[in-house]
């Protein structure tokens, strides 16, 4: 077995250096490399806060691990103290999940945290992990071995929680070795299961003590369905998923790994308040985090109240729902010294990513999408689009005009596959619709299908996160002028996940993220069908007989079955040569066959801090590849109401 650093290093795409980037020279080093503990940097004593002081709690050196992991600050020891008022719709987006394995801040490594250490066998199929002793859930509870079988056999693998297993997970099983020490034993190489475990870590540990007594396999199954309905849920799974996603008021009963533990919880707020059995430190001892309590508004849709509260320093941290083009009102507040704008850069290579639906089942609009196998419908889409406009426009010439492809970040990024069909020229756009028989029959400028009957394609979408409705109404525009009529139609979250679950939708959109080198091999959503979804929702009856090895959905075409096997290639090798040559093959296919049209990405993000928060990053990268604000160590933040103090 390869010690778990070295393992990181050769087998895990994340954990190669990647082309042209070098780690952030403003961010603390300590941020990119697996982290020391107490008793290599020779600390002894411990503190802890004084909101703490006479709870009837153990002292803190017994509540802390064994050897508790130290957490550098970005600038300062922080102080102890005061309640942050966010915005709350992913609970990573302010304090960070805390998984066995984490992300380094430069989204390259898998770095140990929860677990001291890991390793992966020579085929790629056994991942061995190694808990820190003495690592206790919030009521006090061991974290075991035992808390991460019961989430792989009785969640993952469970066939009523989740009818179709993971790829990523299928065949697998857990073997406890003893209670710090387990592995995940596949039937094949899947030698990247390390960045799946990292990225997704808090879906891999649920406090068995606790959630014993929601599942069939504890608890007799008709008191369970009994209880179920006594709570207002239609199944003993809704339940349980809703405690697992602290989304009722029962959130508070939840023990947690997690820096801030729920005490209360309405349907549109959040309270929190530090963990006290939290197992981690800063270099001088004292137990973090430093903010003793957290009071979340929770957003369930695009909010313009919460733009208009962060400009006004009413919260202390706000980045999830603002974009790029409320830059300007954010910054005014900031000249009034209420709160400091900080502009990162979101992880996106394109924030709108449009998506025709090759399995809408009209069949002259999925001939004129696939027809014989050729792209020229799409590629004039593409080629009509003036993203020079769009980047000006939207976001202030910061963007960046790009195809969905690979991150920048990534080894396997090629400048070619970002500028595939970008160029702007409505004459060739024209031209290729020409080509198709598409012809403005009856002279209102807008062209018809060979048989006389109207292309007017519905473009439904979820207007959330990044600026989708500004930018499709500009697409529309440009659509409009080659002749093609497209309606747009804004839906809430809920008719977006129906419709397109149902394959209802002619084309949708949605963010381009899972593009860096963890993700892009795990879940390659834009490269091949292999999930359905409501976010993609181009190909859901391909992924579905993909998922489900033909029992469902409905066969692809011979090309998307070689780029399916392709993907399986990618997760599943154990050279990276045999990687590098099923990444560049899928990026290639990407290019050629655009089946999204990009715009503009990697744009230019607000993250309002207010004056009083202390030791946020100046700059980093946003979005759901890096957990948001996982690897910045927002455990780290503190509140000072000193004038001037930085």
């Amino acid at each position: 077995m390869m010690s778990g650093f070295v393992a990181c290093m050769a087998a895990v795409s994340a954990a190669h250096v990647m082309a042209g980037e070098s780690a952030d020279p403003s961010l603390p080093p300590e941020w990119f490399a697996p982290p020391k503990t107490a008793s290599e940097l020779r600390i002894t004593r411990f503190s802890q806060s004084p909101f703490l002081d006479g709870r009837d709690l153990p002292p803190v050196e017994e509540r802390l691990p064994d050897d508790p992991v130290v957490i550098q600050p970005y600038r300062s020891i922080g102080k102890y103290g005061g309640t942050a008022r966010i915005t709350l719709w992913d609970s990573w987006q302010f304090f960070g999940g805390e998984h066995a394995l984490t992300i380094s801040a430069d989204m390259r490594n898998v770095l140990p945290n929860l677990a001291e250490s890991w390793s992966l066998s020579e085929d790629g199929r056994i991942t061995t992990i190694r808990l820190r002793p003495g690592i206790k859930w919030s009521d006090g509870a061991p974290l075991t071995a035992a808390d991460f079988m019961f989430r792989m056999n009785h969640v993952w693998l469970d066939p009523e929680m989740n009818p179709v297993t993971r790829r990523l997970v299928r065949g697998s099983k857990f073997v406890k070795i003893d209670d710090l020490t387990f592995q995940y034993v596949f039937l094949e190489p899947n030698p990247m299961f390390a960045g799946f475990f990292a990225h997704y870590g808090s879906q891999f540990a649920d406090p068995m003590h606790f959630f014993r007594q929601y599942h069939p396999a504890y608890r007799d199954r008709d008191e369970l369905e009994a209880l179920a309905e006594e709570k207002g849920f239609i199944t003993w799974m809704a339940m349980y998923r809703t405690l697992m996603g602290w989304g009722n008021e029962e959130a508070s009963k939840v023990p947690t790994l997690r820096a801030y533990r729920v005490v209360e919880r309405t349907p549109t707020k959040m309270r929190l308040e530090r963990n006290p059995y939290y197992f981690k430190i800063d270099p001088a001892g004292n137990q973090l985090p430093y903010i003793d309590a957290v009071d979340a508004i929770i957003v369930m849709e695009n909010s313009q109240m919460i733009t208009f509260q962060a400009a006004t320093g009413q919260l202390d941290f706000a980045a999830y729902t603002l974009k790029t083009q409320d830059i300007p009102l954010l910054k005014l507040g900031e000249a009034k010294g209420v709160n400091k704008v900080h502009i990162w850069r979101r992880v996106h290579v394109s924030d709108v990513a449009i998506q025709p639906n090759y399995n809408y089942p009209d069949p002259k609009y999925r001939a004129l999408l696939w027809g014989s196998g050729e792209r020229r419908f799409v590629r004039s889409l593409s080629h009509a689009i003036d993203r020079e406009q769009i980047n000006e426009v939207v976001y202030f010439g910061r963007g960046a005009p790009s195809q969905v492809t690979a991150h920048p970040s990534s080894r396997w990024y090629e400048q070619r596959f970002a500028e595939a069909h970008i160029r702007y020229d409505p004459e060739y756009a024209s031209a290729l619709l020409d080509e198709l028989g598409l012809f403005d029959m009856d002279g209102d400028g807008l062209r018809e299908y060979p048989d006389e009957s109207k292309l007017t394609i519905t473009l439904e979408y979820l207007d959330f996160e990044t600026p989708k409705g500004i930018t499709m109404e500009l697409v529309r525009n440009y659509w409009r002028e080659v002749g093609v009529d497209v309606r747009l139609k804004s839906v809430e979250r809920r008719l977006q996940a129906e419709r397109s679950q149902a394959n209802r939708m002619q084309m949708t959109l949605w963010h381009a993220d899972k593009v860096i080198d963890i993700l892009f091999p795990l879940v390659p959503d834009w490269f091949y069908p292999h999930r359905s979804g409501w976010d993609i929702a181009m190909w859901n009856d391909w992924a579905r007989y993909y998922q489900t090895d033909g029992e469902l959905g409905e066969e692809p075409p011979e090309l998307i079955r070689n780029l399916q096997n392709w993907g399986d290639e990618l997760r599943t090798a154990t050279t990276e040569a045999r990687r590098t040559r099923a990444a560049k093959t899928l990026l290639a296919a990407a290019a050629e066959n655009l089946w999204t049209i990009g715009t503009v990405g990697q744009a230019p993000h607000p993250v309002v801090v207010s004056t009083r928060l202390k030791n946020v990053t100046p700059t980093g990268i946003w979005g759901w590849d890096n957990r948001w604000t996982l690897a910045y160590h927002p455990a780290t933040w503190y509140i000072d109401e000193t004038p001037g103090k930085e």
